[in-house]
């Protein structure tokens, strides 16, 4: 009983230095790991999120980009940290849906991130070039059924968002159309315009510059709702194909083990800087789509989502070494 009461007063009191090391949290600056290049669609999100961060934290947020490896190399990075609150980083659709579906292995283990939250999503769209012979999307799938094979996608690279955007529209149609992946959105993008190839599955953030200035032509939207920025794109669904709603998005996580007062507190404190007009904004602007969610709400999602996708790229067979 002795050895009992001794063990739960060491319990108790290393509770207790727990709760107050998260109540004193931060009081040091915290890392925030990108899983991408500088410049990209992820390291401005992020960048543009900790902007709303700095002042309620009272902290300084310093962005830290770790590319490379489909997010491998950010997200080991993550979880190899120390559990203090003072690392965490942004993870996305590849990182927490489709990796561990593509890989045989994996540094990193999904559900052993602590969750945040969510950050936002990039809506996806089926896009051809301005002069294309393709002016509706019945017109693509009269075109890939008459010819099979004979019509090409381009992707920012096998196993990405517009890659499995098309393998799931292949799946949903029944449309026979070649895969023809690059090294990046902006090359795949740039033979689209080129007419190169006859079509692509785009993100709005990555085409919005080239919509605005009327080279691309996006003949659907993969959204449940029309767009507000392109009010005259119908659905997937207005057009019929069902069930095919196609985010691309991003959260934050940090290492297995976060205290839970400093992951409650930074979420809080991540919904409320997402919420406000300013940042719904701004984030309209670069394209994306706010996307709060509680921890709770962000681990459920992202779970979903791997289990939806592992299903697709099975019955694709695509495998990453």
């Amino acid at each position: 009983m002795h050895i009992l009461a001794k063990r739960l007063l060491a319990l108790a009191a290393l509770s207790l230095a727990a709760a107050a090391q998260a109540q004193s949290w931060p009081t040091q600056p915290i890392r925030w790991i990108v899983p991408y290049p500088a410049g990209g669609g992820t390291d401005v999100l992020a960048r543009t999120v900790v902007s709303g961060l700095e002042k309620p934290l009272g902290q300084t947020l310093v962005v830290e980009n770790r590319p490379g490896a489909a997010t491998i190399v950010g997200a080991t990075a993550v979880a190899e940290s120390a559990p203090s609150g003072y690392v965490v980083g942004s993870v996305d659709i590849a990182t927490l849906a489709f990796n561990p579906a593509l890989y045989a292995s994996l540094s990193y283990d999904p559900a052993k991130f602590t969750y945040i939250g969510g950050l936002a999503r990039f809506p996806m769209m089926l896009a051809v070039s301005a002069n294309s012979p393709y002016e509706t999307l019945d017109e693509v799938l009269q075109a890939a059924r008459k010819q099979p094979g004979k019509l090409t996608a381009s992707s920012a690279g096998s196993g990405t968002p517009h890659h499995l955007a098309l393998e799931l529209f292949k799946q949903r149609t029944g449309a026979d159309i070649l895969h023809v992946p690059y090294k990046g959105a902006a090359p795949a993008i740039q033979d689209l315009l080129g007419n190169q190839v006859d079509l692509m599955f785009v993100d709005l953030t990555s085409a919005l510059p080239n919509i605005k200035a009327g080279k691309l032509r996006i003949l659907a939207t993969a959204t449940p709702q029309r767009l507000k920025e392109l009010p005259d794109v119908p659905t997937m669904a207005e057009q019929g194909v069902n069930d095919y709603t196609v985010y691309s998005w991003q959260g934050v996580v940090g290492p297995r083990g976060l205290p839970e007062a400093v992951t409650k507190k930074l979420s809080a404190e991540l919904q409320a800087a997402i919420r406000t007009p300013a940042m719904s904004q701004k984030m309209a602007d670069i394209g994306v789509q706010p996307m709060p969610m509680s921890a709770e709400e962000f681990r459920a999602y992202a779970e979903q989502e791997r289990r939806d996708w592992a299903e697709v790229i099975r019955k694709a067979g695509i495998k990453r070494e």
